[in-house]
C-alpha cells in the first residue's frame, strides 16, 4: 500500500507533483471546500492524470490536511493498494424517505464473501443519516466496518455534493468497498459533550423532524436556550446538540444536530431520526473536552486496527471526519483536535479528512450508526 497526500489552493496551485500511482487498484479521496463546485477544474484534472483510478470525495465545512484545517482548499489522498481489491459505486437519492432503501441497495451492490469494509460519503442535506445507517446494517455481517460521513457546505446548510470520477453532484451517495484479508481497517468515534438542563420527552416527531418536546414547540424551546444566538439558526444550533435515548436506557445515547428549522411549523430537522417517546436533553462542551476526545478517537482507531503498532512499518492512512459544530465551538483552537489525533497514531501516518454534517461509524464493536458532534477516524493499513 502506497499513500501520498497533496493539496490544492487557488493561490498556489498543487502542493507537489502528481505521484505515479495510477492503476485500477488506486483510490483517490478528495475533500473539497464548497466553492470548487463553481470552479471544479482541479478536481477534473485528477481524472485526466489518473484515468484508471477510482476518484471519490465530497464538499466540506473545512478540510483536514495532516494536522491542519484549511478553507478554499482541496485535500487529497492517493492510495495504491498492492493486494486489496476495491470497488466504488454511486447511488442517487431523491428524498430523505429513501435513505433506508438506499443503504440496503448499496450493501447489495458491494457485498461479497471477502468484503472487509465500506466507506460512505453522502449528500449532507437530502438524507436521513440514521435511516441510511439502518439500511447499511440490515443484511451485512457485523464484522464488516462501515464508516464515513455526510458532506457539508460550511455553515450555510444550502447545497452539499459528492464526487465520483470527474462528476460533482448533489443528491448522491458514494460508497467504496474494500476486499481481501490484507486490508486492516480501524475506527474510533468520540464526542466530549455533556448534557445540561432538564431531561425532556419527545412528544411529537416524524422521522428526523422534531415538532414537540414535553408537549411544547421544539423550535421555541431551542430559542429559549440560545437567547441572542437564536438569530443564527440553524448554524448556531450546532453549539447545543441534542442527546436522545430510549426511555430508561441512557447508555444507548446518541447525539443529533440541527440541519434546518421551520418557523411556521415550529419544528427542527435533524441529521437523523428523533423517535417519539425518546428522552432528550441539550448538550454543551468545553474546549479541552473536545480536544481530549479527539485524541481518544485516534487511540481507539489504532487499537481497533488489530495490528501491533510497533509492526506498522508502511504508511497508515487516517481519514478524519469531524462535525462542523466542533469547529464552530473550537474556533482558532480547532487544529488542536487534529494534532491530538496524530499524536496517538504512528509517526508516518498520512491524514486527510473533512468537517461534516454527520459522521458514520461503529460505536465500539457494534453496527454503524449516525453520530453528530464527534471526531470520527477511520484508519487503513495493508498487511
Amino acid at each position: 500500500m502506497k499513500v501520498e497526500t497533496l493539496n490544492y489552493t487557488k493561490a498556489n496551485g498543487w502542493s507537489s507533483t502528481f505521484p505515479d500511482l495510477d492503476s485500477p487498484q488506486t483510490l483517490i479521496m478528495v475533500f473539497s471546500s464548497p466553492e470548487f463546485l463553481i470552479t471544479p477544474e482541479p478536481i477534473k484534472e485528477l481524472k485526466v492524470k489518473y484515468p484508471n483510478s477510482k476518484i471519490v470525495g465530497c464538499s466540506s465545512a473545512g478540510v483536514v490536511f495532516g494536522p491542519h484545517i484549511l478553507d478554499q482548499t482541496l485535500s487529497i489522498a492517493i492510495i495504491q493498494f498492492e493486494k486489496t481489491r476495491i470497488k466504488a459505486i454511486k447511488h442517487s437519492i431523491a428524498s430523505p424517505d429513501q435513505s433506508y432503501q438506499v443503504g440496503v441497495d448499496i450493501v447489495n451492490q458491494l457485498n461479497d464473501k471477502d468484503l472487509r469494509a465500506i466507506f460512505i460519503l453522502s449528500d449532507g442535506l437530502n438524507i436521513n443519516g440514521s435511516e441510511l445507517a439502518n439500511g447499511l446494517n440490515e443484511t451485512i455481517d457485523k464484522n464488516i466496518v462501515i464508516s464515513g460521513g455526510l458532506a457539508a457546505d460550511g455553515k450555510d446548510f444550502k447545497k452539499t455534493w459528492t464526487i465520483y470520477g470527474n462528476e460533482l453532484e448533489s443528491n448522491q451517495i458514494i460508497a467504496v468497498g474494500f476486499y481481501g484479508d490484507f486490508i486492516q481497517v480501524g475506527h474510533g468515534s468520540q464526542g466530549g459533550w455533556n448534557v445540561f438542563g432538564p431531561e425532556r420527552r419527545v412528544t411529537l416527531s416524524k422521522n428526523n423532524v422534531l415538532y414537540e418536546l414535553d408537549g411544547h414547540p421544539a423550535l421555541a424551546l431551542y430559542k429559549e436556550y440560545l437567547g441572542e444566538l437564536a438569530k443564527g439558526l440553524p448554524a448556531t444550533g450546532l453549539l447545543f446538540p441534542l442527546a436522545i435515548w430510549p426511555k430508561n436506557t441512557p447508555d444507548s445515547q446518541v447525539v443529533r444536530t440541527i440541519l434546518a428549522i421551520d418557523e411556521k411549523e415550529q419544528s427542527l430537522t435533524f441529521a437523523g431520526d428523533i423517535p417519539e417517546g425518546f428522552s432528550a436533553q441539550l448538550m454543551r462542551s468545553k474546549f479541552d473536552d473536545l480536544i481530549s476526545s479527539a485524541g481518544d478517537a485516534g487511540e481507539a482507531a489504532l487499537t481497533n486496527l488489530l495490528v501491533d503498532s510497533e509492526s506498522i512499518t508502511k504508511p497508515l492512512l487516517s481519514i478524519a471526519v469531524s462535525c462542523v459544530g466542533r469547529r464552530l465551538l473550537l474556533g482558532e483552537r480547532t487544529e488542536e483536535e487534529t494534532e491530538a489525533m496524530l499524536e496517538r497514531l504512528p509517526a508516518h501516518t498520512k491524514q486527510v479528512g473533512f468537517y461534516s454534517y454527520g459522521e458514520l461509524s461503529p460505536q465500539g464493536m457494534s453496527n454503524c450508526d449516525l453520530h453528530n458532534q464527534t471526531m470520527t477516524l477511520t484508519t487503513f493499513y495493508e498487511k
